[in-house]
């Protein structure tokens, strides 16, 4: 027997009508690529919306057409999201950091006819336009004064809307259909699209409002750092719409006196970024003597959060950090990180090591860890294997259908980490199955090593590969980044990683060079390191 229930499709053009009703007078503040900054509200912004989206379907676009972009995280760059996907159109952002050969491929692969970007990234622009005969509109995301000189026959975004109505009746179909195109950095072979739905869209959005997970709510002011280029935000640009937050958008001020200064103007409470983002605001601030007193939470994803940095913003900036896990694959929300009743009741020592763990799994996110041979291992907290994951939010497939091997026969999806799953629900990565070292046929932990090698204070980035060896089949080696000006001492790193790994996990060679290859998202591409050091002499290197 089936409910008695209203049958509602989950569309993101709902969202934008319910901030528009509900939350009109809330504001969405911007920093343009010029730094000049930008206000208006909710109301304002689905105004906006439904000219764009008239004038979208009056060049042409239709339902399942993909509409790219190449933009910093501003209002106009919210207007495409809402007005795309609501016409049942798909919005393919892509990362602006890649070569331009990847951007180039990527824009062919997705067949995008319509492409935005804002002004900075003119270049790249002139660079691919004529790899990419399917666009058929490159639209430059400012007014016709402010549209620079291009190669490329470019419109200004302000003139595509000028002259369209701001009514609108937005189509109804089915919530399982596309909405957003995201592409993996594609670390081996090529990226892979992950192809958003609108209902997954709107499940995630409330699964990121839970008070334990993101926890934003209408008189939250989020700073949206990670960009809208790399996995929607986090999907911070919908749940913000959702409750009625105000968002503070940062444009390319990235830097952190340009944040540390919109922070305070716009009392943001709760921010959101990667490691590095945090470490270059609390430089600026403690070297400036200045405070942060309106934030409560800064979420923190993308890369390992270094017990250092927690540190200093806990116990220096009383801003409590919060962990999270999650991929291009899982929208990205999987895990992040709120104390158990049982084990974060002591003193707050006694708390670090749950906070520098992957977090716990949030509703709707399910994982299992697999041996080598597919044996379901136990959350135990010390086995460690192979992490697979499911839930409404999570890829079921790759666009094209690229990449089949990484979802499994019975409905699983193969993240490529290393993991270990907690009784209490914590997650812990322990390596990403291609990084992970077999030494003696005894898996050392990369990662952990050189989280280790980090709490050093003169330690920017270190990077820990195997390297073959004729007895232990591999060692483990360490690639360290210098903080500029400094030079660690090798025996002061060794101690930082005895004194949280296992002894033999020690790297028998430690180098220094002056910068680590980095990826478009700003991971470090261990791959070019590998080929870079296969050959390298370990018993050379010994003191």
């Amino acid at each position: 027997m089936l409910g008695l229930m209203m049958k509602r499709e989950l569309l993101i053009s709902d969202l934008i009508e319910h901030a528009n009703k509900v939350h009109k007078d809330r504001e969405i503040f911007s920093l343009n690529t010029d730094l000049t900054e930008h206000r208006y509200t909710w109301a304002d912004c689905a105004l906006r919306v439904r000219k764009l989206a008239n004038a979208l379907l009056d060049a042409g676009v239709k339902m399942g057409d993909r509409v790219a972009t190449i933009a910093w995280n501003n209002y106009r760059h919210i207007e495409i999201y809402y007005a795309v996907s609501s016409i049942g159109a798909v919005v393919h952002t892509i990362n602006p950091r890649l070569k331009p050969e990847q951007i180039a491929w990527m824009v062919n692969h997705a067949e995008d006819t319509i492409l935005m970007f804002d002004t900075t990234f003119g270049p790249i622009i002139d660079g691919v336009s004529a790899m990419c005969p399917t666009v058929k509109k490159w639209i430059c995301l400012c007014d016709a004064q402010g549209l620079p000189d291009y190669k490329t026959n470019v419109e200004d975004y302000e003139g595509f809307i000028a002259n369209h109505t701001d009514e609108i009746e937005w189509p109804v179909f089915d919530e399982n259909t596309a909405s957003t195109l995201c592409y993996t950095s594609g670390t081996t072979g090529d990226p892979k699209g992950v192809l958003y739905s609108h209902r997954s869209t709107i499940l995630h959005a409330m699964a990121g409002s839970f008070k334990d997970v993101i926890g934003a709510g209408g008189n939250d002011v989020i700073l949206g750092v990670v960009p809208m280029f790399h996995v929607s935000a986090w999907g911070l640009v919908y749940s913000g719409a959702m409750v009625g937050s105000k968002l503070v958008m940062p444009g390319p001020g990235l830097d952190g006196a340009n944040l540390t200064r919109i922070i305070n103007q716009e009392k943001v409470t709760l921010m959101a970024g990667v490691p590095t983002v945090w470490l270059g605001i609390y430089n600026y601030v403690k070297a400036n003597n200045e405070s942060l007193p309106t934030v409560k939470k800064a979420l923190v994803g993308g890369s390992a959060l270094p017990e250092s940095l927690l540190r200093a913003y806990e116990q220096e900036l009383d801003i409590p950090m919060q962990q999270g896990w999650g991929m291009t694959e899982t929208s990205p929300l999987g895990t992040t990180y709120c104390p158990h009743f049982t084990t974060d009741l002591d003193d707050y020592d006694s708390t670090v090591p749950h906070k520098l763990l992957a977090g716990r799994r949030i509703f709707g996110v399910e994982m299992r860890i697999v041996s080598d041979e597919g044996e379901i291992l136990p959350e135990d907290g010390v086995t460690s294997g192979h992490l697979q994951v499911r839930g409404p939010w999570v890829a079921s497939g790759y666009f094209k259908g690229a990449g089949s091997d990484s979802f499994t026969d019975d409905g699983w999806f193969a993240t490529g980490d290393v993991s270990a799953l907690h009784p209490e629900g914590y997650m812990e990565i322990t390596d990403r199955s291609k990084d992970v070292i077999k030494s003696g046929g005894e898996w050392v932990s990369s990662i952990e090593v050189e989280n280790a090698a980090c709490d050093h204070p003169d330690v920017a980035m270190a990077a820990c590969i195997g390297v073959r060896h004729e007895k232990w089949q591999e060692r483990p080696m360490l690639i360290v980044q210098a903080v500029p000006g400094k030079t660690p001492d090798k025996s002061e790193i060794n101690q930082c990683i005895e004194a949280k790994c296992a002894k033999w996990w020690l790297p028998d060679a430690i180098v220094f060079v002056d910068a680590l290859p980095l990826g478009a998202t700003g991971k470090i591409l261990k791959r070019e390191l590998k080929v870079q050091y296969k050959d390298f002499d370990l018993e050379a290197a010994k003191p």
